[in-house]
């Protein structure tokens, strides 16, 4: 998952005041992450293609199934999803498949491809566009960079009252997973108890809990040091003024989150829509959307690189990249009845 929360328990349902769609041959409709409001990733395909992208920024795959259940059917063209869940996307018929022989899919990073959730039987349905880390971010003048190097100093005594947690459950477990030498992807109800005192101990040492831009403030200000869950899009944003701030993956690991892009079955533009999938792969449009004034991210396009520039990929990590993805997992992804313990959980956790 990606900075923008999947959400703790089910995204409520949006009312059906939503707009009626333009239908227009000259427009675009395109459900987001807010990474794609930056005008400067947008006016060059507009200006090439002589149409209008009309954006709407969501957060939360439940709010984006909430947005096109109330829709008509072809008021939008494209859907930026969680990579995880795009699966849940094409089971309920949403995405059409793409020509994977017009996708740059041979150029992304192998490890971000994530054919498993983005194809089905051989078809692409989606393609990831953007990933990053879920990790430890972190003040290097007020803390022992030496120490973040260690998840479990990181939560440690030394720390008390100095650490925020991002408040997304799924990536803070898969963290606490990996301190206790645990694989994401093989979690199961027998390491309740264990994940229980490691986010207990975290808890216990931490002065908030919150949201994205909660926590990115909390770092930003000095009211703590330490984010854990942060990552590069929590301080990349901020590197140009307080180059203090930055992030790091720990040497059990980190927890990766994707994002993908892909063209709604409904869509009545299939082809400007895929043109617009086309764009958003590109070299240049990738270091675009890394670079987006909303949040910073790896370009899932390895070729992006010749469109950086060197204080940019230094902010990114860019050649660090094969030793962090080595040492990513990916979101756990359990069954209803482990991610209903994970949430109850969690709940405990902040109650405590």
């Amino acid at each position: 998952m990606t900075p923008l929360r999947n959400g703790l328990l089910a995204a409520p349902l949006l009312a059906a005041w939503l707009p009626a769609m333009a239908q227009a041959d000259g427009e675009l409709n395109a459900l987001v992450w807010c990474d794609h409001t930056d005008p400067a990733l947008i006016e060059p395909f507009e200006a090439a293609h002589g149409v209008d992208v009309n954006l709407r920024e969501y957060e939360g795959t439940g709010a984006a199934l909430a947005i096109l259940e109330q829709s008509r059917p072809g008021d939008w063209d494209v859907l930026v999803i969680d990579s995880i869940d795009v699966p849940r996307a094409v089971d309920a018929g949403l995405m059409a498949p793409l020509p994977a022989e017009d996708l740059p899919i041979a150029d992304l990073f192998p490890e971000v491809v994530m054919a498993d959730s983005t194809t089905r039987d051989g078809v692409p349905y989606a393609v990831t566009e953007k990933f990053g880390y879920n990790t430890i971010s972190y003040n290097a003048a007020k803390v022992e960079p030496a120490d973040m190097q260690d998840l479990t100093k990181v939560w440690s005594d030394t720390y008390k009252d100095r650490i925020a947690i991002y408040d997304y459950y799924l990536p803070v477990i898969g963290l606490a997973a990996m301190a206790n030498g645990l694989e994401t992807a093989g979690l199961s109800a027998d390491d309740l108890p264990a994940l229980r005192d490691t986010l207990f101990a975290m808890k216990a040492r931490a002065r908030s809990v919150g949201e994205v831009v909660a926590s990115q403030t909390a770092l930003a200000t000095g009211e703590v040091d330490i984010v854990v869950g942060g990552g590069e899009w929590l301080t990349a944003v901020l590197a140009g003024d307080q180059p203090e701030l930055t992030w790091t993956i720990p040497d059990q690991g980190a927890v990766r989150w994707a994002q993908s892009i892909g063209v709604l079955a409904d869509s009545e533009r299939q082809d400007k829509a895929l043109a617009f999938v086309q764009y958003i792969l590109s070299p240049e449009a990738q270091a675009k959307l890394a670079t987006s004034a909303c949040f910073w991210g790896m370009p899932a396009n390895a070729k992006a690189g010749a469109h950086l520039t060197d204080d940019q990929k230094a902010i990114l990590r860019w050649d660090e990249q094969a030793a962090y993805l080595a040492r990513s997992q990916l979101y756990p992804a359990p069954d209803d009845a482990l991610d209903f313990a994970f949430q109850d959980l969690w709940l405990e956790m902040l109650q405590q």
